[in-house]
């Protein structure tokens, strides 16, 4: 029977997983809750690190609670705010926790977050720490050292798909080259786009799961268009948001119907709501994603 995330990747069936924000404080069952309604119907967790660099709980620790909680987790490490010691530190530790997937990115500056005095550290970057990872699943550190016992991650890295980027191509060929087992996207909006995307790097035979942000109002769409680079949402999406009577459910239709397309395109659907899941799982049955996998109604 298919149940690591490993094995999902592997298989033919599409993949859906979806992100768990670590809280900004020690309360822990509000995302434990929403990954309990959420079990049967995605295939991971990815627990983000100091998202948008905003200051919020260790994601080891939510990743091991999700676990414990019999969770299949992604780990986001990002380079921001540790250098090449710990990082390897913390992957190390990670493992030794029992999370084997990871998903590596070099993360927001300092600057964007709650603590914009931060000093941002950045000692790598997300092609350099690929190749640390690499290093470890070999047996060595960073330096050459070897380890009494080396970490068999499942590796991801993440890409935005504008077509018209090659240096974001020739960036994604880099990570590639260390050693990827799948790729997460950055939000999706334009699907045609999309597919002028896969074309460009149709060379790339790794799993290619798609990012959707679900919109909760054209003042939303607006504001990431202007300051998210790599997303691009059509007017005719904002349009439809602005004209909508209930913005939210209009942003839900929106997202199923991305949903509906970009499964048939690549691997799954990375998706990533905006605050908790309240909507996710109503998400997910109106795009029909939930179609053999429990569904409860909870």
């Amino acid at each position: 029977m298919v149940s690591t995330f490993s094995e999902k990747l592997q298989s033919h069936r599409s993949i859906i997983t979806t992100e768990i924000t670590p809280p900004k404080g020690v309360e822990t069952s509000s995302f434990l809750s929403d990954a309990k309604k959420l079990k049967h119907c995605v295939d991971a967790f990815n627990v983000t690190d100091n998202q948008r660099a905003v200051m919020r709980m260790s994601p080891l620790a939510v990743g091991k609670l999700l676990k414990d909680a019999g969770h299949e987790t992604i780990l986001q490490i990002t380079c921001r705010d540790r250098n090449r010691l710990a990082l390897q530190s913390d992957l190390l530790g990670a493992w030794a926790l029992g999370i084997k997937n990871i998903c590596v990115m070099t993360g927001d500056h300092t600057t964007k977050g709650d603590h914009p005095g931060a000093k941002p550290v950045f000692d790598l970057d997300s092609v350099q720490l690929l190749e640390v990872v690499r290093k470890l699943k070999e047996g060595y550190d960073l330096s050459g050292n070897c380890l009494e016992q080396p970490p068999d991650f499942v590796v991801g890295a993440v890409s935005n798909t504008d077509p018209t980027q090659p240096m974001q191509h020739i960036k994604l060929r880099k990570k590639v080259s260390m050693g990827l087992d799948f790729i997460q996207t950055q939000a999706v909006y334009d699907t045609e786009e999309f597919a002028c995307f896969l074309e460009k790097i149709n060379d790339i035979d790794v799993p290619i799961i798609a990012g959707v942000i679900p919109l909760r109002s054209a003042k939303m769409a607006k504001f990431m268009n202007t300051h998210i680079p790599g997303i691009r949402i059509p007017d005719e999406l904002i349009s439809r948001m602005e004209h909508a009577e209930e913005p939210l459910q209009e942003g839900i239709e929106i997202a199923a119907q991305l949903i509906r397309e970009l499964k048939n395109m690549c691997k799954g659907i990375h998706l990533m709501p905006v605050g908790q899941h309240t909507h996710t799982k109503e998400l997910l049955k109106i795009s029909g994603s939930i179609s053999g996998r429990q569904y409860n109604g909870q």
